[in-house]
């Protein structure tokens, strides 16, 4: 990511309303020329709505949006210097695939000679070389969606705007291609603004996250910042799985991979007994709940040693990986 002072999309107090709901309240935000920016949150949260601002699909009701210095609030989207890829590809079944990502340059007036070898470099960017002559009825998911960015990035946009465009793939593939996705941002240099409600894709690939709830920025950080420190419930919560524990009359947060479950053996300054309720399998981890002589229920990822369920067993942890949320 470039310097900070390298501002490339500046939001300034941009609020958007739909009948008597808010969908955006006030948002500030200034988003970095080069920088992958994840804007994440449930549906509903006003996530989307600021990207199809951006994009201009819709106009806000208040506030600015300037795009490399210049106001764009109220340009159409075709006089923005972004695109966008959208979650269901919008690819013309009856074009081949080199027709499809050079159709914008095509309306343009991009002589076809150029044209179609902007279209080759972005196929090859998007590592589908040989591609060229399929429909997109003869290409998978991930190869359609590749398509969907090959078209946006063959106009050389300053900021590429992403709308969900994950969220139809498998699992597998779905991983995959977070981490193509990432690689091919990083190859490009292009300012990449991802929307999604999966934290996990959002730590994954972003440089920042910014975090929304109910129309507004909750919490704007880099992933470890907003996964380790959390400044409000609703994040906490929400970015991965916590912990709320009330010792001494105060209440600490603490993530589930900090928690260490044993029959005796204490890891870090602080500690609580329990009886380990249940184990559950989740694939790449097991969550083991203990109900603990607190009155209260605390989920671990970590064991050490052979346990079953009903064992009296000792939770531990560094209190130093604690976080208190304001």
């Amino acid at each position: 990511m470039v310097e900070p002072a390298s501002v490339i999309v500046s939001i300034r107090n941009l609020s958007r309303s739909f009948g008597t709901v808010k969908a955006v309240d006030g948002v500030n935000l200034d988003i970095y020329a080069g920088e992958f920016l994840t804007l994440l949150g449930p549906s509903g949260s006003g996530k989307t709505t600021v990207l199809r601002m951006i994009a201009g699909f819709e106009k806000p009701d208040s506030g600015t949006i300037e795009l490399g210095g210049k106001d764009v609030s109220q340009l159409p989207p075709y006089e923005r210097d972004v695109n966008t890829v959208f979650q269901d590809y919008a690819l013309f079944p009856h074009m081949d695939v080199i027709s499809n990502i050079g159709y914008g340059l095509r309306v343009a007036g991009v002589a076809k000679e150029e044209r179609v070898a902007r279209a080759q470099q972005a196929l090859d960017q998007v590592r589908l070389t040989g591609y060229g002559t399929r429909k997109p009825a003869e290409l998978s998911g991930g190869q359609r969606q590749r398509v969907a960015l090959a078209r946006a990035l063959v106009n050389r946009p300053s900021v590429l705007l992403l709308d969900e465009p994950l969220g139809a793939l498998d699992l597998k593939l779905r991983e995959q291609m977070q981490i193509e996705l990432k690689d091919l941002q990083r190859e490009v240099g292009i300012t990449f603004i991802f929307v999604t409600h999966d934290q996990e894709e959002a730590l994954t690939m972003s440089d920042r996250i910014a975090v929304f709830n109910q129309g507004n920025i909750e919490q704007l950080g880099t992933p470890r910042e907003v996964y380790e420190n959390p400044q409000s419930p609703f994040v906490s919560e929400f970015v991965g799985q916590t912990n709320k524990i009330t010792i001494g009359g105060k209440q600490i947060n603490i993530r589930p991979e900090f928690i260490t479950v044993s029959k005796t053996a204490k890891y870090g300054d602080r500690s609580v007994k329990g009886k380990l309720h249940d184990a559950i399998f989740v694939g790449a981890t097991t969550r083991y709940l203990v109900d603990t002589e607190l009155g209260e229920s605390i989920i671990s990822t970590e064991l050490d040693g052979e346990l079953a369920v009903g064992d009296e067993v000792l939770l531990s942890w560094e209190s130093k990986k604690e976080f208190l949320v304001k």
